[in-house]
């Protein structure tokens, strides 16, 4: 009898994010393949006999996507019930869609276990709320980081330069090495300069970092203080409530925020 594969979203990092049902699955499973943005603490509270990082690294050691569908198959076709854990929601850039046809094609069962997606988390916890009465009615997520075998851009960056311009929030996921084209996109879409931005790294753990600006200047603020990824770029009015909510916001210990674009900045958050 086959095993169950579980497509788990394991949230934007910090534990206490894990669902309830997440949580059981990880201390029940026999098998947990995991991707490089799980957080290490979520990873070591698996109860499994089998861990295994199937994480996909820019520029390093590299699990191919076909060789995470044979394991998936294989180990369930053994009776093991198998838990492909993702960072975030599973569904949102995370390949669980591809994963879930493969699993089908091979009449492996599985079960898609929503997470907390990085791209309402990382915003939320730096003060920024993706939606507001006042400033935006819409929320538009796309990637920052196409495939790279694409013939052109999939994404419409005029529609989305024209959503934020009506009052939208555009969130980039995995736009940190992309950032300044993507910035150049929206800029000769005819997105204003002035509009603000915000990006905010290692959302929810302890490294949480956070930098503002604006689209004329958020490439070199982000060069500046060095963000890294993985980190969320948001776009749009809503990046200005943080200054209205930043002084009694109760941020991860450890986060820090980057000093306003006319403060020099040393070091990461450290005015002087």
């Amino acid at each position: 009898m086959y095993g169950t594969v579980y497509l788990v979203g394991a949230g934007p990092g910090d534990p206490e994010l894990l669902t309830v049902k997440a949580n059981r699955l990880l201390d029940d499973a026999d098998v947990v393949l995991h991707d490089a943005l799980a957080s290490d603490e979520i990873v070591e509270s698996a109860d499994a006999a089998e861990i295994r990082d199937v994480g996909k690294r820019s520029g390093g050691e590299r699990t191919t996507q076909e060789e995470i569908n044979c394991l998936m198959v294989r180990k369930a076709k053994e009776g093991k019930d198998v838990i492909r854990l993702k960072g975030g929601d599973p569904t949102v850039f995370g390949r669980g869609g591809e994963e879930a046809q493969h699993l089908a094609a091979e009449g492996i069962d599985f079960e898609f276990v929503p997470g907390v997606t990085s791209a309402i988390a990382g915003p939320g916890v730096a003060g920024i709320p993706v939606t507001h009465r006042d400033h935006a009615s819409s929320l538009t997520v796309v990637t920052g980081h196409e495939d790279p075998t694409k013939d052109e851009s999939a994404l419409n960056w005029d529609a989305l330069a024209a959503n934020v311009r009506a009052g939208g929030t555009l969130v980039v996921l995995m736009g940190v090495g992309r950032l300044p084209d993507n910035v150049a996109a929206l800029r000769a879409s005819g997105l204003a300069p002035d509009t603000p931005v915000a990006m905010v790294e290692k959302a929810t753990r302890d490294a949480e970092f956070s930098v503002t600006g604006t689209l004329d200047s958020i490439v070199s603020r982000a060069d500046e203080v060095g963000i890294e990824p993985p980190a969320v770029t948001v776009v749009g009015d809503v990046v200005s409530v943080r200054e209205q909510v930043v002084e009694c916001l109760q941020e991860t210990p450890a986060a820090q925020f980057a000093a306003p674009a006319d403060t020099a900045v040393s070091e990461r958050g450290v005015e002087r």
